[in-house]
């Protein structure tokens, strides 16, 4: 006959008080968030038209109504594009280094610091090195290619990261099984531990994506300012959304008011986007739909 120990008044009192402590904590979290979003979607649904996606600010003064993000859109897009061809290949291939062949190593235990660097170093000084090196040593103009990468230095760390610790909850018994049946190192690694880390690895990259879409520094320093659609990445300035919300943001009118809350809310729905297409590619590539 089995005995039932009856929970304690105090240990139950303990347990229900950390528990409503855990919930305080999340409702507390979520409160600015759900204020943030509710004040982004409220101001900026009053100029989100057809008008506002597909038109440019080219001769709209700041006192006119009307004009659009257009430009903006288009360049952001091209940079965050250009920022993940740069830093995601390099990230990756750092990550793969570090987990499978340079664990202990003297050089391993130094691109760790290294990242670790990075990843605290303000956004404004990977603008600033990108004005004083690629446009004032080499003499490049600004254009949205120099705004990519300086938001690539931003991404790399995050991109190693994520996607060394996705590396190293793949278990080892995969990488043995596959060494045992004579596969080589390489082949392990992109046959058997990518595929199994891809939807980590996705949701990492995503993050990366998401933390340098809205920065604004940067662009500040090596993108500059135009109202007119340049689709060209590599000549001559480029607009970004964050820069169009700042330019926007500091006129002192309504209409250009409304125009950057309506590229805050443009920008904050194509991060999610971009999230939710990560959350798609990981689901469908997942080790468990056998693919």
């Amino acid at each position: 006959m089995t005995t039932i120990q009856r929970v304690s008044p105090s240990r139950r009192f303990k347990d229900r008080l950390v528990q409503s402590l855990v919930y305080l904590s999340f409702a507390i979290a979520v409160v600015p968030l759900v204020a943030v979003l509710w004040m982004v979607i409220k101001n900026g649904l009053a100029r989100f038209d057809l008008e506002f996606l597909t038109h440019s600010m080219r001769n709209i003064g700041a006192t006119d109504a009307g004009g659009g993000a257009y430009h903006a859109i288009v360049g952001t897009l091209e940079q965050v594009l250009l920022a993940s061809v740069i830093s995601v290949p390099i990230g990756l291939l750092t990550a793969i280094y570090l987990v499978e062949y340079g664990q202990g190593t003297r050089l391993s235990r130094a691109i760790s610091f290294f990242v670790d660097v990075m990843t605290g170093i303000p956004s404004v000084v990977s603008g600033l090195f990108i004005l004083a090196f690629w446009i004032l040593v080499l003499g490049f103009s600004f254009s949205g290619f120099a705004g990519a990468l300086a938001l690539s230095i931003l991404m790399m760390p995050t991109v190693v990261r994520s996607a060394e610790e996705m590396l190293l909850l793949v278990p080892n018994d995969l990488r043995e099984a596959s060494y045992a049946l004579g596969v080589p190192k390489w082949r392990t690694i992109t046959k058997v531990v990518l595929p199994t880390s891809f939807s980590g690895i996705a949701t990492g990259v995503m993050l990366a994506i998401a933390r340098v879409a809205g920065e604004t520094a940067p662009l500040l320093l090596t993108v500059f300012f135009t109202d007119s659609i340049n689709t060209d990445p590599f000549s001559g300035p480029q607009m970004g959304l964050p820069l169009f919300v700042f330019d926007q943001a500091t006129r002192p009118t309504d209409t250009a008011i409304d125009r950057a809350w309506a590229g805050a809310l443009t920008l904050i729905l194509i991060v999610m986007l971009l999230n939710l297409a990560a959350r798609l590619i990981g689901w469908w590539r997942s080790p468990a739909k056998g693919r």
